[in-house]
């Protein structure tokens, strides 16, 4: 059996219940090198066979497994934060079904959230955002025009953005030439979670200049909207004493109202 397991964004008591006991019970761990904090492989049981697969082609990874299989070892392939994202997951996943080899996926904590944690952010502020775009730079690795940066900048919405934080001053041309403002609030965040996190509040202009100050120019997300202000927004409606809900009556609305539930929210004019 292999499980794929989502390490979190770094800190080692930041990776799931589940994940953690998979990889106690691990008799060969395959983990994504200078991604994925070391000290969870403290959890790992004496004799455990431990792999780099940032040394390691699909292919060796597939062999690793595929012998463990054979071996009646229980392997797990430890990603940083959750597999879904940026993981190269599925490559993986097809060639574990073309070879009749049963896997699973245990979800991790996300570095964006970890990034949010770390701001002290809320995303999605009333009025100001209500949507996040997660998406990376071009790169050697190549990104669909229609998903380019430029592209989701028109939106306005909260980014984050992975994987581009060699590429800053780029960023930043692609951003305003999609519609951001120069002066709109951006963060750098470094290693979120880890002993070693940095945050730099910035703008979207000066990006580039920032992370060259405080020396950072890999493993780090960039954050871009006019959440990171974290001002200027309205007051939660559900939790309003003016607004009825499914659980309380509302001190502003007559008896006819629609009570504000799951269910109906959308359906609130006034949200």
């Amino acid at each position: 059996m292999v499980h794929i397991v989502g390490a979190g964004p770094g800190a080692p008591d930041l990776i799931t219940v589940r994940g953690k006991a998979l990889l106690e019970q691990a008799d060969v761990i395959i983990y994504a090198g200078s991604l994925v904090n070391p000290a969870l492989l403290e959890a790992a049981k004496e004799g455990c066979q431990v792999y780099d697969s940032a040394k390691m082609t699909l292919e060796e990874v597939i062999e690793v497994m595929e012998q463990a299989e054979r071996d009646e070892k229980i392997t797990v392939r430890l990603h940083t934060g959750d597999p879904c994202l940026y993981g190269a997951i599925r490559e993986q996943m097809d060639e574990l079904e073309a070879r009749g080899i049963s896997y699973d996926i245990c979800p991790g904590v996300s570095s964006f959230c970890g990034a949010a944690s770390a701001l002290k952010m809320e995303y999605t502020l009333p009025q100001i955002s209500q949507s996040v775009v997660i998406t990376r730079m071009a790169g050697r690795t190549p990104v669909p025009e229609k998903e380019s940066i430029a592209s989701f900048a028109a939106h306005g919405a909260t980014m984050v953005i992975f994987l581009s934080t060699g590429m800053l001053k780029e960023l930043s041309e692609e951003l305003i030439k999609g519609g951001y403002k120069p002066e709109t609030p951006a963060a750098i965040v470094y290693k979120a979670t880890w002993a070693e996190e940095k945050t730099v509040i910035c703008t979207v202009e000066s990006l580039s200049e920032r992370a060259e100050q405080e020396n950072i120019r890999k493993t780090a997300l960039i954050v871009v909207g006019d959440a990171v202000a974290q001002n200027g927004y309205e007051r939660s409606k559900l939790y309003d004493p003016v607004f009825t809900t499914e659980f309380r009556k509302g001190t502003g609305e007559s008896q006819g109202d629609t009570p504000l539930c799951p269910e109906n929210m959308d359906k609130k004019e006034d949200l």
